[in-house]
């Protein structure tokens, strides 16, 4: 009797194991299958998509994460997570200016990047001091001029622009553009604010004209014989150089570029950056985003493709911007520009850089 039940129990054991090994794979595939399909993450970005879509497809090649992908007005992106709160889908945010980073910082959009692996690829000052944004890439404003100037000469650094000499010969875009008030308020971080003042008042008395357009327009105006000087991100130049568009080569062909205070502090430098919002529902996968475009290669195809200088240190500088030879940068103030950025503003007000 004993043998019998022992022969029973022993079969139903053997068909539960059977069916539990018939299962298992089916159960488990079906899990990992429905995991990678919850793998993604949403990306908002200021930078078009041309920019940086090629990089995100390389990421989804190499992860199986899917990038969702939007792209608006960097200004526009803060107010829509404000207004999404916390169901805002977004995971990652891609701008440019420390001025916006700070921004949404500010504004309790980000969190803080908890990886030592990105941050310690880093140079300190491209990191937020409470690590809430980094930099990814490096732009510097400064000067293009025309190449019929005859006393280029006498323009070395950015407070040179203030003198007599320059009356009615500098174009620029308005105060209420970011790139001006952070180069605004890296003079204020090392001048201080009076200094400062003096200087932009009589910076502003030297404009050609009322300050209207974007870079671009800054310098197809000096083709156009309006001015000698022009205020620009270093890359607007290249991309005109390098345009499909005869007008805007033949401008650019007209002009060089000048990088000011190579004898003391150096050019002002901004960078483009990113953050992981607050609400972010894929912290991992952003973290993952953000490893792989701090890769060398990452970074130099990046830079390459923005006519931008990469961040991280052993990444190269693409043809182009070698033939310019090593830059000395001002990257000490560049994590005092978001604090300073109100400064800058109201002084701007006040001397009438409209």
């Amino acid at each position: 009797m004993q043998n019998t039940l022992f022969f029973i129990n022993y079969k139903a054991l053997q068909s539960i194991l059977i069916l539990i090994f018939m299962f298992a794979p089916v159960n488990s595939y079906s899990h990992s299958a429905k995991n990678h399909v919850e793998e993604e993450i949403n990306v908002y970005s200021g930078r078009k998509g041309k920019l940086i879509e090629p990089m995100l497809e390389k990421f989804e090649n190499k992860t199986g994460i899917k990038v969702n992908l939007i792209t608006a007005k960097s200004d526009a992106l803060i107010k829509r997570m404000e207004s999404e709160g916390e169901s805002s889908p977004a995971d990652l945010f891609i701008t440019v200016d420390v001025g916006r980073l700070d921004r949404a910082k500010k504004m309790g959009l980000l969190q803080k990047i908890n990886s030592f692996s990105i941050i310690n690829k880093l140079p300190q000052n491209y990191i937020d001091k409470d690590r809430e944004w980094i930099g990814i890439s490096k732009r510097i404003r400064t000067v293009v001029i025309s190449k019929k100037m005859k006393d280029k000469n006498d323009l070395k650094n950015f407070e040179d622009l203030a003198n007599n000499q320059w009356t009615g010969r500098i174009c620029v875009r308005s105060s209420n553009n970011i790139y001006n008030q952070s180069l605004v308020a890296s003079m204020i971080a090392n001048h201080g604010e009076q200094k400062t003042e003096s200087t932009i008042k009589e910076i502003v008395k030297n404009f050609a004209r009322k300050p209207s357009g974007n870079d671009r327009a800054q310098i197809t105006a000096i083709s156009k014989g309006e001015c000698d000087i022009a205020i620009v991100n270093h890359y607007y130049y290249l991309l005109m150089l390098n345009s499909k568009d005869e007008e805007k080569r033949k401008a650019a062909n007209q002009t060089e570029v000048i990088f000011l205070n190579q004898d003391n502090r150096g050019a002002h430098v901004n960078i483009s950056g990113l953050g992981i919002p607050k609400h972010a529902k894929n912290y991992e996968n952003a973290i993952q985003l953000i490893s792989f475009m701090l890769e060398i290669e990452a970074q130099e195809w990046y830079a390459k493709t923005n006519n931008e200088f990469p961040v991280v240190n052993g990444a190269k500088v693409s043809k182009l911007l070698s033939e310019w030879g090593s830059i000395k940068l001002d990257e000490s103030t560049l994590k005092k520009l978001g604090d300073l950025n109100p400064n800058a503003v109201k002084l701007m007000d006040r001397v009438g850089w409209q």
